[in-house]
């Protein structure tokens, strides 16, 4: 890892490649190293020729399926991994939150292995000293900072592994998978940590499977897959392309097509065994509207076409903010509307009808037609953003929904 001084670059990854042999046996890598017999193994790519440029002050995600590189990328900006190819060139210090157990000696009490982190990241015992309060009451675990970290369960150890790296004042932040550990009212509080560090000007990485916090805290998102960058940009358009990804129907440069009446830059895929094709929104007169009242009851309309014979379709919906974060949604398998096949030839109308309790806003109505063929799960078509839903609200609450609550005050005395 190398220093950078380019003082609006905070992390800097050049042509980035990290290869594993994998051997067949292990008296395979014991032949070869003593050159008893040729090339017994064979070449895994963890990650392969990856380009990122992250800027002081970001909070940028890196997201991809299991196994496509996302930690292995964090260890090497890290310096726990040696690149194969390439270079990171690093600006500022790191402190790092990576899977359990990385940089803990597990025999070392909670407080021992304070020190030693903070020493590893190049801090006196005279400036952890200073800071021991402060970490010890964010991780709040109370006398089992006295016990040997190999006792700990898995929340506790994640409360003193975070608490040790947000409150060491590091320039860049680097965070694995392993809040998802924490209960939520830690989560929370790790969450806060975050705003703060982002209010600050700080630089946060972080690799995380919940894509509601990806999309609310993220600058810029990094899609990695099988080792390979496929992309950057809004979370939004990460985070669809990962959808896209998952049922194995990314096309690199999809723009989708549109549909009559849909928004233009709806993104839109499937096998088109059968299509979605018209989507829209009746008021609670039926009337066809894209405003709709807080309190009142719409419905949403599909239009189906089918092409082949699909035995149970399963229809969905699902309601965006405008920074990508799914509020709410359903299908008929949920709501056990089990419905006949789909045939050659037929179109199906299905409604969704509920009553409007979210804030007053702007979201984005997403849909899709899916189903099983046999054990493997099939998207037949999918249709994000599809079409804009403005919810008209005279009082709103706090959060996304309102819990249309009955007040009652009653005088005791």
């Amino acid at each position: 890892m190398v220093e950078k001084k380019n003082a609006e670059v905070a992390i800097e990854v050049n042509n980035l490649s990290k290869v594993y042999k994998l051997y067949d046996k292990p008296s395979d890598r014991f032949r070869e190293a003593l050159r008893l017999t040729r090339k017994q193994y064979r070449e895994h790519y963890a990650l392969r020729d990856v380009n990122m440029t992250i800027r002081q002050g970001e909070t940028v995600g890196i997201i991809g399926t299991n196994g496509s590189g996302k930690s292995t990328i964090l260890k090497i900006i890290t310096g726990v991994l040696n690149p194969t190819a390439g270079q990171v060139q690093v600006n500022g210090r790191i402190s790092a939150l990576l899977e359990l157990g990385a940089g803990f000696d597990m025999e070392y009490n909670g407080i021992e292995n304070v020190y030693l982190n903070g020493t590893m990241i190049g801090f006196s015992e005279e400036e952890i000293e200073r800071k021991l309060p402060e970490i010890l009451d964010f991780a709040d675990i109370g006398d089992y900072v006295h016990q040997p970290v190999k006792t700990y369960s898995s929340g506790m150890f994640v409360r003193l592994a975070f608490a040790v790296a947000i409150n060491i004042d590091p320039e860049i932040l680097i965070v694995d998978e392993a809040l998802s550990v924490g209960d939520v009212f830690f989560q929370a509080k790790c969450y806060r940590k975050f705003e703060e560090f982002k209010a600050k000007g700080k630089t946060i990485v972080f690799v995380s499977h919940d894509l509601s916090s990806v999309s609310k805290y993220c600058d810029r998102v990094y899609l990695l897959n099988q080792g390979v960058l496929l992309g950057e940009g809004s979370p939004k358009k990460m985070i669809d392309a990962y959808k896209q990804v998952l049922v194995g129907q990314y096309e690199e440069g999809e723009e989708g097509k549109n549909g009559d009446g849909q928004n233009p830059e709806l993104l839109e895929y499937g096998t088109h065994q059968a299509e979605i094709k018209e989507v829209y929104i009746t008021d609670e007169r039926g009337l066809r509207a894209n405003a709709i009242m807080k309190g009142s009851t719409f419905s949403i309309h599909m239009k189906v076409a089918f092409y082949e014979h699909i035995p149970s379709p399963i229809f969905a919906y699902s309601v965006k903010n405008v920074i990508g974060v799914e509020i709410t949604g359903t299908n008929t398998m949920v709501e056990k509307a089990y419905l006949d096949s789909g045939e050659p030839g037929q179109v199906k109308e299905v409604v969704f009808t509920q009553e409007m309790n979210l804030q007053g806003g702007e979201y984005l109505l997403s849909l899709g037609l899916t189903g099983y063929e046999g054990d493997r799960f099939q998207v037949y078509h999918r249709l994000y953003d599809a079409l804009n839903i403005s919810v008209v609200s005279d009082k709103n609450t706090v959060g996304y929904y309102d819990m249309n609550s009955r007040i009652s005050v009653t005088d005791l005395e």
